[in-house]
């Protein structure tokens, strides 16, 4: 069974800087993309950025130029810094996975996995 664990949330100051991290734990063969998306109190859950295994880049327009996501496909792990932040940043992060190729059955890959998600609260 694959679980992503995510890591590195907290209280920061606006202008301050944060990483998250994800780990894909399980019998994993691999993962076509990684991604965070977030969800602030009262919205609806949205992309801030992925990468597929072979490093192609998609981030939200609100991130650009102060996060910047990396993956390693070798430890399937998926990191998020996030620079420059902003109160409107505040939210709760989520890890998701899709196209995950596993020994029980490489045929069918699994899609839409996610973390717990992990608090990411930016006030003074």
């Amino acid at each position: 069974q694959v679980q992503l664990v995510e890591s590195g949330g907290g209280l920061v100051q606006p202008g301050g800087s944060l990483t998250l991290s994800c780990v894909a734990s399980g019998s994993i063969f691999s993962i076509y993309t990684m991604g965070w998306y977030r969800q602030a109190p009262g919205k609806q859950r949205e992309l801030v950025a992925d990468i597929t295994s072979g490093g192609i880049l998609n981030y939200a327009d609100s991130v650009k130029g102060r996060f910047t996501i990396s993956r390693d496909n070798a430890k399937n792990t998926v990191s998020l810094q996030m620079n420059s932040l902003k109160p409107e940043d505040t939210a709760v992060y989520y890890c998701n996975a899709d196209g995950v190729v596993v020994p029980a059955d490489p045929t069918v890959p699994l899609n839409d996995l996610w973390g717990q998600g992990t608090q990411v609260t930016v006030s003074s």
